[in-house]
């Protein structure tokens, strides 16, 4: 059976949550026990965001299947639980690169290649593939962008035709908007709304339903008056106002019966959306007390979206223990050894992400050597990990040199080194190891312990590895090699056992942790945290009672 179609377009302001609305909307869809693929559509002519600055587009995700992608796919797979693919990830550089490659294969038969019907077919072609593909039941679409940009034109046109492909009644247009409060007035103000959805409107888009992004409660006579000048039902003009807890909107959705009107819009049949352990999520988290902090050491931290699935996953690990985290932002390019140093000391546990180029990198290994010393539990990921092993290397293996070649291309000991299969590359797009992986795990560690699996899959994103010329002389420092992907002898992972907690692995956990079941690492990384700063309160309480 072939999938019907909701297609998520945006107004008036970027940012306002088009990609969490979806993953949402397909959160509920999937409670109610429809199958669901999603798909974001990127307006930009980069073939992907793999070699854009975190200052342009924030943190790049990777699919099982290697693709990097925009990071609105990282939603969709933690409200779903479901995997994304390079499917589901559409932009214009691609689109055009497709479509010039037939040409000058001649597959257009001397025709005059133009935006219509050329570009838009190839845009239909790859939305239909992954609705065929993933044999769902519907199948999300968002377009990137506000409606009104250049750069989204092609998108716009190719959705408006697709009705005509396959049935008006298969296909729903959703539009998120922004509803302006203006203080001065008192009031929000639905103008904004309304010109946007006069401009889908001149394309040849009616929105089916509008969701109003509001800072506060929309009145019945705002939402009337919507519904009359954008020619929608009143029922179908719904609102997304700010939540505390993220994975609340699914809950706000679903109080105004958002699922049930996209089903019953598209003569769909199925039972009531099944939501109670969302509600027992968002509970835990809303009652927890306890309250911990981590250190997250890094040079993006500014940027809320760089480091956004360490965040997420972060976040999913307190919600299962039921403490309250507080995330320290903590700079790495502080080069000030006693400043980097109270900063550390105020936090629970420190977290090195993953990144790129020699800024801030002796900041990372100073957290590293710190969180070593003092015995607070570290998570070392993918750069944090090789940062982890540079400081070991220096202040316990007797190599006071030694770096990654990353960083110092003729340093003494390069302890990381170009992965072999790297050092013909060229071009930097699309080339590092990329995706999904198995790594054989170590018996007897914590990181069997947390997993309880000898096999597992992770997803990679890296060019640098540990140098096999080392691992003797770190594992008779004390150093233990935890996992290892057997068939090119990489490691994979690394674990000093004198210590409460401190892991550090290649991959990266954070693209596979959901807000239902967190991530083995990022979950045992959190109870160790907890475990460590009760340890100290009840320190600071049996020092203050012999004090007394």
């Amino acid at each position: 059976m072939a999938p019907r179609f909701v297609f998520v377009t945006g107004g008036v302001a970027s940012s306002l949550g088009k990609g969490i609305a979806a993953a949402g909307l397909g959160t509920l869809l999937r409670a109610r026990g429809l199958n669901v693929a999603l798909m974001k559509l990127d307006p930009y002519i980069n073939i992907d965001p793999g070699t854009m600055s975190p200052f342009q587009h924030g943190e790049v995700f990777v699919t099982d299947d290697g693709a990097e992608t925009d990071l609105d796919l990282g939603h969709y797979e933690r409200f779903t639980d479901q995997p994304t693919s390079s499917m589901s990830n559409i932009t214009t550089g691609q689109i055009y690169d497709s479509v010039i490659r037939k040409e000058r294969r001649g597959a257009y038969l001397g025709a005059t290649v133009q935006v219509i019907p050329h570009i838009t077919d190839e845009i239909k072609a790859r939305i239909f593939k992954l609705g065929r593909e993933s044999k769902c039941d519907i199948l999300l679409v968002e377009i990137g962008g506000t409606v009104g940009d250049i750069e989204s034109q092609p998108f716009l046109e190719a959705i408006r035709q697709i009705p005509h492909d396959v049935g008006k009644e298969n296909c729903l247009f959703l539009h998120l908007t922004l509803l302006p409060y203006l203080g001065a007035a008192g009031e929000l103000k639905t103008k904004p709304t309304q010109h946007s959805v006069r401009m889908l409107r001149e394309i040849g888009i009616q929105p089916d339903g509008i969701i109003c992004r509001t800072d506060i409660r929309m009145s019945p006579d705002q939402r009337r008056k919507i519904a009359l000048f954008c020619d929608v039902d009143q029922r179908a003009v719904f609102e997304s106002t700010n939540v505390n807890v993220i994975y609340e909107v699914p809950l706000m959705l679903h109080q105004q019966a958002l699922d049930n009107w996209v089903v019953t819009k598209l003569g769909m049949i199925t039972h009531d959306a099944e939501v109670a352990e969302w509600k027992r999520l968002v509970d835990r988290i809303k009652g927890a007390k306890e309250t911990i902090r981590v250190g997250v050491v890094g040079k993006y931290i500014e940027l809320q979206d760089a480091y956004k699935s360490i965040y997420e996953a972060l976040d999913h690990g307190a919600a299962h223990h039921g403490v309250r985290l507080e995330t320290e932002r903590i700079d790495s390019e502080v080069t000030n050894p006693a400043s980097l140093a109270d900063a550390l000391s105020k936090v629970d546990g420190i977290l090195i992400p993953g990144g790129f180029g020699s800024r801030g990198i002796e900041g990372k290994v100073f957290a590293a050597n710190f969180a070593r010393e003092k015995g607070i539990p570290f998570f070392g990921i993918c750069l944090g990990m090789q940062v982890a092993l540079i400081a070991f290397a220096r202040e316990v293996c007797g190599l006071p040199e030694a770096n990654s070649k990353e960083f110092n291309e003729v340093t003494q000991d390069p302890v990381i080194d170009l992965m072999e299969s790297q050092k013909a590359v060229l071009d930097l797009g699309g080339t590092m190891r990329l995706g999904a992986y198995p790594c054989a795990i170590k018996a007897g560690t914590k990181v069997a312990d947390a997993y309880r699996e000898r096999q597992i899959t992770e997803r990679h994103r890296h060019r640098y590895e540990v140098n096999n010329k080392y691992i003797e002389t770190f594992e008779k420092n004390g150093m233990i090699i935890a996992g290892r992907f057997e068939e090119s002898d990489l490691v994979e992972i690394v674990e000093y056992p004198n210590h409460p907690w401190y892991i550090g692995c290649q991959f990266h956990p954070e693209f596979k942790s959901r807000p239902l079941s967190p991530h083995p690492l990022f979950r045992d990384f959190i109870g160790a945290v907890t475990e460590s700063r009760r340890a100290k309160e009840t320190a600071a309480g049996e020092k203050l009672v012999s004090n007394n």
